[in-house]
């Protein structure tokens, strides 16, 4: 059962970064690879709201570390969403007004990722490995489930997530701004002419995935550690997640998030037939990955639910 906590957990997180694949996927069929940066700047935003707030921690608990988890989500999210908004409007705005070919996104999203990942270096000293203050007992058990133990901190970020993910399809399904989303991912030119505003209506779209980002930032931050170098691993891992469960569709990103993080627990790491041992071991982690998406675009290229945004709600 704690394999299974384990993997939710981690699938969580892909789950809210895969989302801004996906979304951005959905309206412009493009891949942000910029996008891990993205969610790097959440963790870096909001350990620098935290910290300015609790210093090292010491002496919070209780409600105030409630209070503190609501804090480090937000500011990483307006982090991300900030990063988000200025990489649209700097690498990507005036490729599509110039009409320029995909490839041109391409090269610009990865110019955009390096400078990121530098200019974070840069201005954090490129300080190896950073640590969220512990302003709760990560390790705290809340019950027992199944003969495992459920502990504070993936609980924070199963919960955290989830609420999150939830909010988005709310979001996407029931509102204006959804119904422009996907009347963009459907169609532009003929949203264009329906009277949605195409450029607001992109822009939201990555403000969106940005704010996903940055929180779940906020989340690996808390559990781990981060640097400037934190987004590539995990970015790719999370692009795996949204073409596993079919690129362009919000809810397969989630679904494959959580499915990729459960695969990564489980797969390498689970006792097997209870010998007391990992099956493959934890070197075999990051390999789970990218085995799962060879497999998926060879038995079904669309993934597991193999819609686009636009047709998705």
């Amino acid at each position: 059962m704690n394999y299974l906590i384990g993997g939710l957990s981690r699938g969580s997180m892909y789950a809210l970064i895969a989302l801004g694949y996906t979304l951005v996927y959905g309206v412009l069929q493009l891949i942000n690879f910029a996008h891990s940066e993205v969610f790097m700047s959440g963790a870096f935003g909001s350990f620098l709201v935290v910290h300015a707030v609790v210093g090292n921690g010491a002496g919070v608990g209780g409600f105030q570390a409630f209070l503190v988890v609501i804090l480090g989500l937000v500011s990483g999210a307006i982090s991300g969403a900030l990063v988000a908004f200025v990489l649209e409007r700097v690498a990507y705005r005036p490729l599509r007004k110039r009409g320029a070919p995909k490839l041109a996104f391409l090269i610009s999203a990865i110019g955009a990722s390096f400078f990121l990942s530098q200019l974070f270096g840069k201005l954090f000293n490129r300080i190896g490995q950073n640590q969220f203050p512990e302003y709760f007992d990560v390790n705290r058990p809340l019950f027992s489930i199944l003969g495992g133990q459920v502990r504070l901190l993936p609980a924070v970020i199963i919960v955290s997530a989830l609420l999150l993910m939830l909010f988005l399809d709310r979001l996407v399904s029931g509102t204006k701004l959804g119904r422009s989303i996907r009347a963009t991912a459907e169609d532009a030119p003929t949203a264009a002419l329906m009277g949605i505003d195409i450029d607001r209506t992109i822009s939201r779209t990555f403000i969106i995935g940005g704010a996903l980002a940055g929180a779940a930032g906020f989340l690996f931050g808390t559990a781990f550690a981060f640097s400037n170098t934190m987004g590539f691993i995990p970015g790719i891992k999370a692009f795996a997640a949204a073409v596993l469960g079919g690129i362009g569709n919000i809810r397969g990103a989630m679904m494959g998030g959580l499915l990729l993080g459960l695969g990564e627990n489980l797969i390498p790491t689970a006792p097997w037939q209870g010998s007391g041992s990992a099956w493959i071991g934890l070197n075999w982690v990051d390999v789970v990955a990218f085995v799962i998406l060879i497999l998926i675009l060879v038995f079904r290229p669309t993934g597991i639910l193999g819609e686009r945004l636009g047709r998705a709600a």
